[in-house]
């Protein structure tokens, strides 16, 4: 009696015209999701929408509950389309993909350069049992807490500017990367010891017991909302295209990238990263990973990318002194 009674309803054509609103909007969402890809990047449009994609996925409840009340047929149907998209892009970071196990634990951590407790945050990510840690925003002025706090734990680092590679296991071939954070002749004029200080990224060789692993630590310039510019992103992928030509030059079969590259895999922008390296927490990880911001995470933009290794976890830690939240994930061979 039921299924007839649905039928009846369907069978109504009034049902099919109304919520016509509803059903623009749910199609509408639906090829934003689709065609994500194919949105004008102009202003930073294309990377903002990628930056938040997933959240767009609330839209669909957010639509269906008009469209049940307003009994609009057509509307409920158009809400398929997005649902789909969603499910299709997004749906197996919802399920648990992690194993026990790995050979090596890495974490990576923006330890913010206005943290109020360099000391404290650097005990939690000792506490942690990561085998390699990296770091970025660290200041001259906390990094000697972090080398004292850490020295125990970590007997092997290097700090170039302000990123760091903590590790238990030796490290060797150690050096900066140019990540272009000056861009043009005035940039080029400068001498290296400047250029060091605020160095962001770099590259070590990691001795393991399964040969050597290449370990890069890179800090993208910052993005920026701005009512003149939009979605402002040109340093960030400036120096996304430079770390992508470090990468693509990179002998060692074996790579890890750890970093806040200030943006998330979906981000056209790292096109060129992530078609050479796939994400630990796609791979390996429960649920989204989001790191950014600590208080109420948001957005993924801490990542650990991997080649010629299998991540077997991926986890975000709990929230230290700063603004971001550490990122782990444990590799094997």
């Amino acid at each position: 009696m039921g299924i007839r009674r649905v039928i009846r309803s369907a069978a109504q054509p009034g049902i099919w015209r109304r919520g016509p609103i509803l059903t623009a909007l749910a199609l509408l969402l639906g090829l934003l999701l689709l065609l994500h890809a194919q949105i004008t990047d102009r202003a930073g449009l294309g990377s903002l929408v990628e930056t938040f994609l997933p959240w767009f996925g609330l839209f669909v409840p957010l639509l269906l509950a008009p469209a049940l009340w307003r009994r609009s047929a057509s509307a409920v149907l158009a809400l398929l389309l997005p649902a789909v998209v969603w499910i299709n892009l997004f749906g197996g970071l919802l399920s648990d993909k992690s194993h026990s196990g790995g050979d090596l634990t890495v974490v990576s951590h923006n330890v913010d350069a206005d943290n109020p407790d360099p000391a404290g945050t650097a005990r939690r990510l000792a506490a942690s049992g990561a085998d390699v840690l990296a770091l970025e925003e660290v200041t001259a002025q906390a990094k000697p807490l972090y080398e004292r706090e850490l020295a125990t734990a970590y007997p092997y680092h290097t700090v170039q500017g302000t990123v760091g590679l903590w590790s238990t296991l030796p490290l060797s071939d150690t050096r900066p990367v140019d990540i272009k954070m000056d861009a043009g002749p005035l940039g080029d004029t400068k001498p290296l010891d400047v250029k060091m200080t605020y160095n962001r990224a770099l590259r070590a060789t990691v001795a393991t017991r399964q040969g050597p692993l290449a370990v890069y630590v890179a800090h993208l310039g910052s993005v920026r909302v701005l009512p003149s510019t939009g979605f402002w992103t040109e340093s960030r992928n400036r120096g996304a295209t430079a770390l992508a030509q470090a990468l693509a030059a990179e002998h060692n079969e074996r790579v890890v990238l750890l970093g806040d590259l200030n943006g998330t895999t979906d981000d056209r922008a790292f096109d060129a990263i992530t078609s050479r390296l796939r994400s630990a927490q796609d791979v390996a990880g429960d649920g989204f990973g989001f790191s950014w911001p600590a208080r109420f995470p948001v957005a993924r933009i801490d990542q650990i990318l991997v080649r010629g290794v299998k991540p077997t976890s991926s986890w975000v830690l709990p929230a230290t002194g700063s603004d971001h939240r550490p990122v782990a994930a444990a590799i094997s061979w």
